[in-house]
Protein backbone atom coordinates (compact mmCIF):
# COMPACT_ATOMS: atom_id res chain seq x y z
CA UNK A 1 0.00 0.00 0.00
CA UNK A 2 1.31 3.44 -0.98
CA UNK A 3 2.00 5.92 1.85
CA UNK A 4 -0.58 8.60 2.52
CA UNK A 5 1.95 11.45 2.30
CA UNK A 6 5.49 11.05 1.02
CA UNK A 7 8.45 13.42 0.74
CA UNK A 8 10.96 12.16 -1.84
CA UNK A 9 14.48 13.60 -1.83
CA UNK A 10 13.23 17.08 -0.92
CA UNK A 11 15.77 19.89 -1.18
CA UNK A 12 15.11 23.58 -0.70
CA UNK A 13 17.55 26.38 -1.45
CA UNK A 14 16.96 30.01 -0.52
CA UNK A 15 18.62 32.65 -2.70
CA UNK A 16 19.11 36.25 -1.59
CA UNK A 17 20.86 39.27 -3.07
CA UNK A 18 20.64 40.95 -6.47
CA UNK A 19 24.16 41.05 -7.89
CA UNK A 20 26.07 38.93 -5.39
CA UNK A 21 23.70 36.10 -4.67
CA UNK A 22 23.88 34.17 -1.43
CA UNK A 23 22.56 30.64 -1.39
CA UNK A 24 21.41 28.76 1.67
CA UNK A 25 20.51 25.10 1.39
CA UNK A 26 17.76 24.65 3.97
CA UNK A 27 16.84 21.04 3.13
CA UNK A 28 19.10 18.31 1.74
CA UNK A 29 17.40 15.37 0.03
CA UNK A 30 15.01 14.52 2.86
CA UNK A 31 12.93 11.38 2.27
CA UNK A 32 10.24 10.04 4.60
CA UNK A 33 6.56 9.15 4.52
CA UNK A 34 3.40 9.02 6.61
CA UNK A 35 1.25 5.91 6.38
CA UNK A 36 -2.53 5.98 6.21
CA UNK A 37 -2.86 3.38 8.95
CA UNK A 38 -2.21 3.17 11.81
CA UNK A 39 -2.25 6.94 12.53
CA UNK A 40 1.07 8.15 13.88
CA UNK A 41 2.78 11.14 15.45
CA UNK A 42 6.13 11.85 13.82
CA UNK A 43 8.37 14.53 15.32
CA UNK A 44 10.86 16.59 13.31
CA UNK A 45 13.32 18.20 15.70
CA UNK A 46 16.42 20.38 15.57
CA UNK A 47 17.79 23.76 16.56
CA UNK A 48 16.67 27.05 15.00
CA UNK A 49 17.75 27.17 11.37
CA UNK A 50 17.88 23.40 10.95
CA UNK A 51 15.12 23.40 8.32
CA UNK A 52 12.14 22.28 10.42
CA UNK A 53 9.68 25.00 9.41
CA UNK A 54 10.84 24.84 5.80
CA UNK A 55 10.04 21.12 5.85
CA UNK A 56 6.58 21.82 7.30
CA UNK A 57 5.80 24.42 4.64
CA UNK A 58 7.03 22.24 1.80
CA UNK A 59 5.03 19.26 3.09
CA UNK A 60 1.83 21.31 3.21
CA UNK A 61 2.40 22.76 -0.27
CA UNK A 62 2.71 26.32 1.02
CA UNK A 63 6.34 26.61 -0.07
CA UNK A 64 7.83 25.44 -3.36
CA UNK A 65 10.68 22.98 -3.15
CA UNK A 66 13.89 23.33 -5.18
CA UNK A 67 14.00 19.63 -6.06
CA UNK A 68 12.29 16.41 -5.09
CA UNK A 69 8.66 15.45 -4.95
CA UNK A 70 5.73 15.61 -2.53
CA UNK A 71 3.30 12.76 -3.15
CA UNK A 72 -0.19 12.48 -1.66
CA UNK A 73 -2.22 9.31 -2.11
CA UNK A 74 0.17 8.15 -4.81
CA UNK A 75 0.12 11.34 -6.90
CA UNK A 76 2.58 14.23 -7.00
CA UNK A 77 1.00 17.47 -5.80
CA UNK A 78 2.61 19.17 -8.82
CA UNK A 79 0.48 17.09 -11.20
CA UNK A 80 -2.85 17.33 -9.40
CA UNK A 81 -5.93 18.77 -11.06
CA UNK A 82 -8.17 21.28 -9.29
CA UNK A 83 -10.34 18.75 -7.42
CA UNK A 84 -7.32 16.68 -6.34
CA UNK A 85 -5.50 19.79 -5.17
CA UNK A 86 -8.59 20.85 -3.20
CA UNK A 87 -8.73 17.43 -1.56
CA UNK A 88 -5.04 17.68 -0.62
CA UNK A 89 -5.50 21.13 0.92
CA UNK A 90 -8.52 19.93 2.87
CA UNK A 91 -6.96 16.70 4.16
CA UNK A 92 -3.49 18.08 5.00
CA UNK A 93 -3.95 20.88 7.52
CA UNK A 94 -1.36 23.09 9.21
CA UNK A 95 -1.21 24.60 12.70
CA UNK A 96 1.24 27.49 12.66
CA UNK A 97 3.65 28.47 15.39
CA UNK A 98 2.51 32.02 16.10
CA UNK A 99 -1.03 32.22 17.57
CA UNK A 100 -0.96 36.00 17.09
CA UNK A 101 -0.13 36.48 13.39
CA UNK A 102 -2.60 33.92 12.00
CA UNK A 103 -5.56 36.13 12.86
CA UNK A 104 -6.82 39.22 11.07
CA UNK A 105 -7.38 41.70 13.92
CA UNK A 106 -10.34 43.27 12.06
CA UNK A 107 -12.33 40.03 12.15
CA UNK A 108 -13.77 38.17 15.08
CA UNK A 109 -12.27 34.73 15.72
CA UNK A 110 -15.40 33.14 14.23
CA UNK A 111 -14.00 34.11 10.82
CA UNK A 112 -11.16 31.53 10.90
CA UNK A 113 -13.72 28.80 11.66
CA UNK A 114 -16.49 29.68 9.21
CA UNK A 115 -14.24 30.48 6.23
CA UNK A 116 -12.80 26.96 5.66
CA UNK A 117 -16.27 25.42 5.92
CA UNK A 118 -17.46 27.76 3.16
CA UNK A 119 -14.34 27.41 0.99
CA UNK A 120 -14.49 23.62 0.96
CA UNK A 121 -18.29 23.41 0.81
CA UNK A 122 -18.49 21.17 3.85
CA UNK A 123 -21.79 22.57 5.10
CA UNK A 124 -24.73 23.94 3.14
CA UNK A 125 -26.30 26.16 5.79
CA UNK A 126 -25.45 28.20 8.87
CA UNK A 127 -27.12 25.79 11.27
CA UNK A 128 -24.87 22.90 10.21
CA UNK A 129 -21.80 25.16 10.34
CA UNK A 130 -22.63 26.29 13.87
CA UNK A 131 -23.04 22.68 15.03
CA UNK A 132 -19.66 21.67 13.59
CA UNK A 133 -17.92 24.71 15.08
CA UNK A 134 -19.42 24.12 18.53
CA UNK A 135 -18.38 20.47 18.41
CA UNK A 136 -14.82 21.33 17.29
CA UNK A 137 -14.36 23.91 20.05
CA UNK A 138 -15.60 21.49 22.69
CA UNK A 139 -13.25 18.84 21.30
CA UNK A 140 -10.26 21.06 22.16
CA UNK A 141 -11.60 22.04 25.57
CA UNK A 142 -12.95 25.51 24.78
CA UNK A 143 -16.29 26.91 25.84
CA UNK A 144 -18.05 28.38 22.78
CA UNK A 145 -19.79 31.08 24.84
CA UNK A 146 -16.40 32.32 26.08
CA UNK A 147 -14.74 32.12 22.65
CA UNK A 148 -17.06 32.99 19.78
CA UNK A 149 -17.98 36.58 19.02
CA UNK A 150 -14.68 37.96 20.30
CA UNK A 151 -11.76 39.63 18.61
CA UNK A 152 -8.32 37.96 18.74
CA UNK A 153 -6.90 40.48 21.23
CA UNK A 154 -9.67 39.57 23.68
CA UNK A 155 -8.40 35.99 23.97
CA UNK A 156 -5.26 34.55 25.50
CA UNK A 157 -2.47 33.04 23.42
CA UNK A 158 -3.51 29.58 24.56
CA UNK A 159 -7.12 30.14 23.52
CA UNK A 160 -6.03 31.44 20.12
CA UNK A 161 -3.81 28.43 19.52
CA UNK A 162 -6.52 25.98 20.56
CA UNK A 163 -8.91 27.66 18.14
CA UNK A 164 -6.35 26.92 15.40
CA UNK A 165 -6.34 23.26 16.48
CA UNK A 166 -10.15 23.33 16.26
CA UNK A 167 -9.97 24.95 12.81
CA UNK A 168 -7.70 22.18 11.55
CA UNK A 169 -9.96 19.51 13.05
CA UNK A 170 -13.08 21.08 11.50
CA UNK A 171 -12.10 19.82 8.04
CA UNK A 172 -11.64 16.24 9.28
CA UNK A 173 -8.12 16.01 7.83
CA UNK A 174 -6.01 12.90 7.37
CA UNK A 175 -2.83 14.70 8.49
CA UNK A 176 -2.13 17.74 10.64
CA UNK A 177 1.27 19.43 10.35
CA UNK A 178 1.84 21.19 13.67
CA UNK A 179 4.70 23.67 13.41
CA UNK A 180 5.88 24.30 16.98
CA UNK A 181 2.28 24.69 18.22
CA UNK A 182 3.23 25.14 21.89
CA UNK A 183 6.39 27.24 21.69
CA UNK A 184 4.55 30.56 22.19
CA UNK A 185 2.04 29.58 24.87
CA UNK A 186 2.37 29.35 28.64
CA UNK A 187 4.02 26.24 30.04
CA UNK A 188 0.79 25.40 31.88
CA UNK A 189 -1.08 25.16 28.56
CA UNK A 190 1.52 23.16 26.64
CA UNK A 191 0.53 19.82 28.13
CA UNK A 192 -3.14 20.57 27.38
CA UNK A 193 -2.52 21.33 23.69
CA UNK A 194 -0.23 18.33 23.29
CA UNK A 195 -2.85 16.10 24.89
CA UNK A 196 -5.42 17.44 22.43
CA UNK A 197 -3.16 16.46 19.52
CA UNK A 198 -2.85 12.95 20.96
CA UNK A 199 -6.64 12.71 21.26
CA UNK A 200 -7.04 13.73 17.60
CA UNK A 201 -4.78 10.82 16.68
CA UNK A 202 -6.27 8.23 19.04
CA UNK A 203 -9.96 9.17 18.74
CA UNK A 204 -10.21 10.44 15.17
CA UNK A 205 -7.35 8.63 13.39
CA UNK A 206 -5.48 11.79 12.36
CA UNK A 207 -1.73 11.48 11.84
CA UNK A 208 0.40 14.34 13.18
CA UNK A 209 3.71 15.72 11.94
CA UNK A 210 5.00 17.53 15.02
CA UNK A 211 7.69 20.16 14.38
CA UNK A 212 9.65 21.20 17.46
CA UNK A 213 12.97 22.27 18.94
CA UNK A 214 11.90 20.88 22.32
CA UNK A 215 12.93 17.25 22.69
CA UNK A 216 10.96 16.89 25.93
CA UNK A 217 7.62 17.54 24.21
CA UNK A 218 8.66 15.34 21.28
CA UNK A 219 9.38 12.57 23.77
CA UNK A 220 5.98 13.14 25.36
CA UNK A 221 3.80 12.85 22.24
CA UNK A 222 5.71 11.30 19.31
CA UNK A 223 6.12 7.71 18.19
CA UNK A 224 9.18 8.35 16.02
CA UNK A 225 11.52 11.28 15.45
CA UNK A 226 13.75 12.78 12.77
CA UNK A 227 16.68 14.95 13.90
CA UNK A 228 17.57 17.68 11.39
CA UNK A 229 20.95 19.40 11.22
CA UNK A 230 21.51 22.03 8.51
CA UNK A 231 18.68 20.52 6.50
CA UNK A 232 19.90 16.93 6.63
CA UNK A 233 18.42 14.09 8.67
CA UNK A 234 21.29 12.96 10.92
CA UNK A 235 19.38 10.51 13.10
CA UNK A 236 15.93 8.94 13.03
CA UNK A 237 14.03 6.24 14.82
CA UNK A 238 11.77 5.43 17.73
CA UNK A 239 11.62 8.55 19.90
CA UNK A 240 12.22 6.75 23.19
CA UNK A 241 15.44 5.16 21.94
CA UNK A 242 16.74 8.26 20.11
CA UNK A 243 16.39 10.52 23.15
CA UNK A 244 17.38 8.03 25.84
CA UNK A 245 20.30 6.65 23.84
CA UNK A 246 21.35 9.14 21.13
CA UNK A 247 23.94 7.92 18.64
CA UNK A 248 24.81 10.97 16.55
CA UNK A 249 27.03 13.56 18.29
CA UNK A 250 24.62 16.35 17.32
CA UNK A 251 21.68 14.49 18.88
CA UNK A 252 23.76 14.02 22.02
CA UNK A 253 24.33 17.79 22.18
CA UNK A 254 20.61 18.44 21.86
CA UNK A 255 19.82 15.96 24.62
CA UNK A 256 22.48 17.53 26.84
CA UNK A 257 20.69 20.87 26.50
CA UNK A 258 17.63 19.48 28.29
CA UNK A 259 17.63 20.78 31.90
CA UNK A 260 17.57 18.02 34.51
CA UNK A 261 15.13 18.26 37.46
CA UNK A 262 18.01 17.77 39.84
CA UNK A 263 20.00 20.71 41.27
CA UNK A 264 23.01 18.46 41.83
CA UNK A 265 23.29 17.65 38.11
CA UNK A 266 25.08 20.36 36.12
CA UNK A 267 23.11 21.47 33.09
CA UNK A 268 24.52 20.73 29.64
CA UNK A 269 27.52 18.71 30.71
CA UNK A 270 28.08 15.22 29.36
CA UNK A 271 31.24 13.36 28.53
CA UNK A 272 33.06 16.09 30.49
CA UNK A 273 32.58 18.69 27.76
CA UNK A 274 29.98 20.57 25.73
CA UNK A 275 32.52 21.79 23.19
CA UNK A 276 31.40 20.80 19.67
CA UNK A 277 34.86 19.86 18.42
CA UNK A 278 35.33 17.45 21.31
CA UNK A 279 32.18 15.64 20.21
CA UNK A 280 33.37 14.97 16.64
CA UNK A 281 34.19 11.25 16.26
CA UNK A 282 37.73 10.58 15.06
CA UNK A 283 36.32 8.46 12.23
CA UNK A 284 34.64 11.48 10.64
CA UNK A 285 37.87 13.11 9.49
CA UNK A 286 36.07 16.24 8.29
CA UNK A 287 33.90 14.22 5.92
CA UNK A 288 30.37 14.87 7.16
CA UNK A 289 28.09 17.86 7.63
CA UNK A 290 28.39 18.05 11.42
CA UNK A 291 32.20 18.15 11.61
CA UNK A 292 32.95 20.15 8.46
CA UNK A 293 35.48 22.94 9.00
CA UNK A 294 36.34 24.33 5.60
CA UNK A 295 32.88 25.70 4.74
CA UNK A 296 32.14 23.01 2.16
CA UNK A 297 28.79 21.68 3.29
CA UNK A 298 27.83 19.78 0.15
CA UNK A 299 28.91 16.37 1.48
CA UNK A 300 26.04 14.07 2.37
CA UNK A 301 26.94 11.20 4.66
CA UNK A 302 24.77 8.13 3.94
CA UNK A 303 22.29 6.83 6.49
CA UNK A 304 23.49 3.73 8.32
CA UNK A 305 21.10 1.24 9.87
CA UNK A 306 22.11 0.81 13.50
CA UNK A 307 19.24 -1.57 14.28
CA UNK A 308 15.74 -2.34 13.04
CA UNK A 309 14.30 0.97 14.22
CA UNK A 310 17.28 3.35 14.15
CA UNK A 311 19.25 5.08 11.39
CA UNK A 312 22.22 7.44 11.81
CA UNK A 313 24.16 9.59 9.37
CA UNK A 314 27.64 9.49 10.91
CA UNK A 315 30.97 8.13 9.71
CA UNK A 316 31.55 6.44 13.06
CA UNK A 317 28.86 3.93 12.02
CA UNK A 318 30.23 3.22 8.54
CA UNK A 319 30.82 -0.42 9.54
CA UNK A 320 27.06 -0.74 9.84
CA UNK A 321 24.85 -1.49 6.86
CA UNK A 322 23.92 1.44 4.63
CA UNK A 323 20.14 1.85 4.51
CA UNK A 324 18.81 0.17 1.39
CA UNK A 325 15.51 2.02 1.53
CA UNK A 326 15.86 5.80 1.15
CA UNK A 327 12.54 6.27 2.96
CA UNK A 328 13.67 6.77 6.57
CA UNK A 329 10.22 6.00 7.94
CA UNK A 330 10.50 2.41 6.69
CA UNK A 331 12.77 1.87 9.72
CA UNK A 332 10.31 3.44 12.19
CA UNK A 333 8.68 1.52 15.03
CA UNK A 334 4.98 0.80 14.79
CA UNK A 335 2.90 3.39 16.72
CA UNK A 336 1.76 2.30 20.17
CA UNK A 337 -1.57 3.57 21.47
Amino acid sequence: MAPLLEAKKISKQYVSGTFFKKRNLALREVTFSIKDSPPSITAIAGESGSGKTTMARVLSGILDKTSGEIIYKGKSIDNMNYSESLEFKKEVQTIFQDPFEVYNPFYKVDHVLTTPLKKFGITSNKSDSDKMILSALQEVGLRPDETLGRFPHQLSGGQRQRIMVARAFLLRPKIIIADEPVSMVDASLRATILEELKILREKHGISIVYITHDLTTAYQVADNILILYKGQVVEAGEVEHVINDPKHPYTKLLVDCIPQPNPDVKWGISNDSTDIESRIPSECNNNCLFCIKDGNTNNLTPMYQVNKTRTVSCKSFEKSKICENQDISSYFAKPKF
